[in-house]
């Protein structure tokens, strides 16, 4: 009999359209952001979402962010943990680990991201769950990966910027290095790549039936996104520093504020940009080559070019700084903060922003929308991030087909 056949598959909603992932069953039973990330986006595109918890205080995302009405939930798990199903189980006891496996044995992935070594400690370990579910698919995020040196250290996003490279770059010259971003960056980046990974290895069982595991730190993540950081180490023993809000590559290519406190970004890569921005200037004569019309010249005299476009931007509004330059084609943008998101044409036009409404807040709470934008099968927000244990009782019945009476007796334990 086929694996689709003998498994209790998720079903669909018939009454909406069909999703890519639907009759994918995923269990996050990760922590935070990273590997709960990679879950979310599975389940946005129909796959049905497992979170597996512990019956006391749960996933410690709950208490991460700002705080709801709903005593087990910041807006950052409402947000984060859309489309899951919360299913309390103690995997510390042997119980515990006997449910986690017959779940397991009924599903396609698992995503963790403990510390490497955890999940063996408790008798879960890949082994042991690759046996008792041969076509199993698996997301494993950490700091530091599943080998190496430095495999039983800690991680956060804040380590993985500072050790895979990206949070030295950030900041002013010879000042101390800031946060590039989001202090979460690094855990979106690793989901992104946990979810790429998935994917790929649902294709390749597939084709093979085979599963695998998927091994992903949280500073290789950040890492890869260092663009010639190695290649121009390697070659030249070049060793970038923190250049604030401007960059070697391009000029000018940085942030410049205006008259009315704000900020622009302008990005000038080539001499046809530049030229663009000088007659956004009304200053033509700049991409002159007498002065500063080829890219080399500006990089020599990057301080006086980025003074002149600095004194004209302080001339104008942000708004009047924008408008000149998208009038002549020159890249500009305006620094947003969250206020000009809610208020931006784009983001309103492409509906970046989601209203959710929340029966147990009892009031709606505003989340990101899915990405990425599929033009046949878009995924959706079915609710958001569920309250503690909301549906063990549902999926243990449903899933592994406990009757009423073994469910109170493992209420009754403190196993779920």
């Amino acid at each position: 009999m086929s694996e689709s056949k003998t498994k209790r598959r998720p079903k669909a909603d018939p009454c909406k359209p069909p999703l890519p992932l639907d009759g994918i069953r995923v269990i996050d039973v990760a922590t935070f952001i990273a590997a709960p990330y990679a879950a979310s986006i599975m389940g946005e595109f129909g796959a049905q979402v497992l979170k597996v918890e512990h019956p006391i205080g749960g996933d410690p995302c709950r208490r991460f962010g700002s705080p709801t009405s709903r005593e087990d939930s910041t807006l950052a798990w409402l947000s984060e943990s859309r489309n899951k199903k919360s299913v309390t189980v103690d995997l510390r006891s042997p119980e515990g680990c006997e449910l986690f496996k017959r779940l397991v044995a009924e599903s396609d992935v698992v995503c963790e991201n403990f510390r490497p070594g955890t999940l063996e400690k408790w008798g879960l370990g890949w082994k042991v769950l690759s046996e008792v579910n041969p076509g199993l698919v698996m997301l494993r995020v950490s700091g530091y990966g599943q080998d190496g040196p430095y495999r039983d250290r800690p991680g956060f996003a804040r380590i993985a910027h500072a050790v895979g490279g990206i949070a030295y770059l950030a900041g002013m010259p010879r000042e101390t290095p800031v946060t590039p971003g989001s202090t979460t960056l690094g855990d979106y980046l690793s989901g992104l790549y946990g979810c790429i990974g998935l994917l790929m290895a649902l294709r390749h069982k597939e084709k093979t039936g085979e599963g695998q595991y998927i091994d992903v730190a949280l500073f290789e993540s950040v890492f890869r996104c260092t663009d010639e950081l190695a290649p121009a180490y390697a070659m030249y023993g070049t060793v970038r520093e923190r250049y604030g809000p401007h960059n070697l590559i391009g000029c000018p290519l940085g942030h410049f504020r205006t008259k009315d406190d704000k900020w622009v970004a302008i990005a000038c890569t080539t001499d046809k940009l530049f030229a663009r921005l000088a007659d956004a200037m009304e200053r033509p004569e700049l991409a002159s080559h007498s002065l500063y019309g080829e890219q080399s010249r500006r990089l020599e005299s990057r301080h006086e070019v980025n003074e002149v476009v600095n004194a004209w931007t302080g001339s104008l509004t942000r708004d009047e700084v924008v408008e000149r330059c998208l009038a002549v084609g020159a890249p500009v943008g305006g620094l947003h903060n969250i206020a000009d998101i809610f208020a931006d044409r784009q983001f309103l036009c492409r509906r970046n922003l989601v209203p959710m409404d929340d029966a147990d807040l009892g009031e709606t709470v505003v989340v990101p929308n899915v990405m990425p934008r599929m033009s046949e099968t878009p995924g959706r927000i079915e609710s958001l991030g569920p309250a503690l244990g909301a549906h063990t009782d549902e999926v243990l019945s449903e899933v592994l087909g406990l009757t009423k009476d073994e469910l109170q007796a493992l209420h009754d334990s403190g196993v779920i």
